[in-house]
């Protein structure tokens, strides 16, 4: 910078190197490349992720117009040996990802074994409909998810059966949305007093459970499976549609419910829940002594047992088993 400065100022290169005691050819090299003395960009320091990088983007690409969660590629990569943490993994990957607002959700906070909420949600219409059963009890945060092609009264009362099997018991009430395959006419004998579709109304009497509504154009005050539907998706869905797509398969009713027994089991009910603060699993154990006996008459299509049990598909897979196998060992979304 001396150099420099004397340059401008009028110095010859004698000059300068009377005033500093450098050599000529120092001097001469520093004014033919002014660059020199600058420090250049440092290069990135390697890390821990950049091994699985490739991986990352492939999983993205794969899933596009879908978004993966980081928690989900971080498992998947530790799978392959990654041994660092999740923050650097969020700096690669939110960049390649538009962040949308989320509407609020509403949670009200119930009692062990007081309320269980169920609804559908839509993951494909069209020809090849695909739809997921959600029940998710309400003090537990414990869920059940069971894939249909339909949501008629058949398929309705089906999956409830299942999903209270599954859970052990039957909570007191179920809330629900306000589909006909819950309620035919709201209010009808007045307020609060509902005509119920009659398949419900007749498992309601069977199971012991009450049947309630959401206010209409209200679905989010069920936030509890609201919330366990967008988790869903993201963590099971997104995942497991992009490893298919990659082996060059479909996702399809029956390649869901083969694998969603093992991912509840091992991931959606055994995490630390971002409300309680606790395992689904755990609290489930506690909520299990609240909820109300399943009739003696009930057929378990699923094994109660004191931990969550994974339920079997029922509809014919239309790929060998061996190939659905292979990619839950590969990739446990």
């Amino acid at each position: 910078m001396e150099i420099r400065v004397l340059a401008r100022q009028g110095a010859g290169i004698r000059e300068i190197e009377r005033q500093l005691g450098c050599s000529r050819n120092t001097i001469r090299r520093y004014l033919r490349d002014e660059q020199a003395a600058r420090y250049g960009p440092r290069a990135a320091r390697p890390t821990k992720l950049d091994a699985f990088k490739p991986y990352v983007m492939t999983r993205i690409e794969a899933a596009r117009p879908r978004w993966i969660p980081a928690v989900v590629l971080l498992r998947e990569i530790r799978e392959r040996g990654y041994e660092g943490g999740l923050t650097q993994l969020k700096l690669f990957v939110n960049p390649l990802k538009d962040v949308k607002a989320l509407d609020p959700v509403v949670r009200f906070e119930t009692a062990p074994g007081e309320q269980m909420q169920a609804d559908f949600t839509v993951v494909r219409r069209g020809r090849d409909p695909l739809l997921a059963f959600v029940a998710t009890l309400g003090y537990s945060r414990a869920s059940f998810v069971r894939f249909t092609a339909g949501e008629d009264s058949a398929t309705l009362v089906a999956c409830l059966r299942e999903a209270f099997v599954f859970f052990g018991g039957v909570p007191q009430h179920v809330l629900f949305d306000n589909p006909r395959t819950v309620v035919l006419n709201r209010d009808a004998y007045g307020e609060g007093h509902h005509r119920w579709n009659k398949a419900l109304l007749g498992l309601a009497d069977e199971f012991g459970f009450r049947p309630r509504l959401c206010r209409p154009y209200r679905a989010r005050t069920k936030g509890k499976v609201e919330r366990f539907n967008g988790y869903l998706k993201g963590s099971f869905l997104v995942p497991l549609a992009a490893s298919l797509k990659a082996a060059g398969l479909h996702l399809d009713v029956a390649a869901a419910n083969a694998h969603i027994g093992p991912w509840l089991a091992d991931v959606a009910n055994v995490r630390t829940h971002a409300t309680t603060g606790e395992r689904p699993d755990r609290r489930l154990a506690l909520e299990r002594t609240a909820l109300m006996p399943l009739p003696s008459t009930t057929t378990p299509g699923i094994e109660a047992t004191t931990r969550l049990s994974r339920p079997t598909p029922i509809e014919s897979l239309q790929h060998p088993l061996s190939i659905y196998q292979a990619l839950l060992q590969e990739v446990r979304p």
